[in-house]
């Protein structure tokens, strides 16, 4: 029997298929929706959190279930078992991303065959191109792997040295949620950095916090990137009033600049996955247009103004 992969993750999902494993995945998340023919997959998992919330709601019911350290995604363990994976990919960085490590360790252990638990954590940008070695090695296609990291590397490389020129340098600030305002941690940081810019408030490989409005107006950001975590655009849009209500925001330089940012947070910043590099480039776009140029079916970051998301 040849290997029969089940993704915990939506990242992970996207990094066995950037390593040519598409055809070898029988369960994915029901998160997992790219590439878009994975959403036909069997589903091992559900959320615990109504997906209808505000923001608002949603930050209270997962601060109020890791306190009392609930679970917030169920697995489907009988699923699991009818789907026999010889291979199950998780990780344990982020109690709020992924079904509980404990779970999933337990489960394995009641199935045939006991499948190969293979745990991700990265923290940050390199360590998510690492991902792709330990992804494929744990499959037996190492070498798919290596051919992979080195794809991506090159284009991260490329953004690198358009980069290291640039003598203008905008402070920065990446909010990954905007009710509260939370911090991007992790690999954004080093992303900022990377696309030209300094992150101002964001520390990289440290893990996201809540902010004040005032902190944020503090930074005095040059430029705001606002992708939050697990929304789209469109659903981003919704809660953007949030920040244009507030008058510390309007003061930052950023704001009369017209350098207030919309990215797809689901798509983009928030997954540990391949499409890290594209973030990449999408951010140094926005900040560096210039200078880097916005590759071939990319999507710019979106412009944000208080005229048009007031109110």
């Amino acid at each position: 029997m040849g290997q029969r992969i089940v993704s915990l993750l939506p990242s992970a999902t996207e990094l066995l298929c950037e390593i040519g494993l598409r055809d070898a995945l029988v369960g994915v998340t029901h998160e997992c929706d790219w590439p878009p023919d994975v959403r036909s997959l069997p589903k091992v998992t559900r959320t615990l959190i109504p997906t209808d919330a505000s923001s608002a709601e949603i930050d209270r019911l997962v601060r109020e279930r890791l306190s009392g350290q609930r679970a917030l995604y169920s697995l489907d363990e009988s699923r699991l078992a009818e789907l026999r994976p010889t291979l199950i990919v998780t990780q344990a960085l982020c109690d709020v991303c992924a079904v509980a490590e404990a779970e999933v360790e337990a489960a394995a252990c009641t199935l045939p065959g006991r499948p190969r638990v293979l745990n991700l954590e990265p923290t940050t940008l390199g360590e998510v191109l690492d991902s792709l070695e330990q992804v494929a090695e744990a499959a037996g296609i190492a070498e798919q792997g290596r051919a992979a990291r080195a794809r991506l590397q090159a284009r991260v490389d490329a953004v690198r040295q358009r980069s290291e020129p640039l003598a203008d340098r905008p402070r920065v600030v990446v909010l990954e949620w905007l009710d509260p305002p939370f911090s991007a941690g992790h690999w954004v940081p080093e992303i900022v950095r990377l696309a030209g810019g300094d992150e101002a408030i964001g520390g990289g490989g440290e893990r996201s916090r809540t902010l004040s409005w005032e902190e944020v107006a503090a930074a005095a950001p040059e430029a705001i990137i606002i992708s939050c975590c697990g929304y789209t655009v469109e659903r981003t849009l919704e809660d953007l009033p949030l920040l244009w209500r507030q008058p510390a925001i309007l003061d930052t330089p950023a704001a009369p600049a017209g350098r207030v940012f919309v990215l797809d947070g689901s798509a983009y910043l928030s997954r540990p996955g391949p499409r890290l590099v594209e973030a990449l480039e999408i951010i140094a776009h926005a900040l560096h247009p210039a200078t880097h140029p916005l590759p071939p079916g990319l999507p710019a970051a979106m412009r944000t103004a208080p005229e048009t998301h007031r109110r």
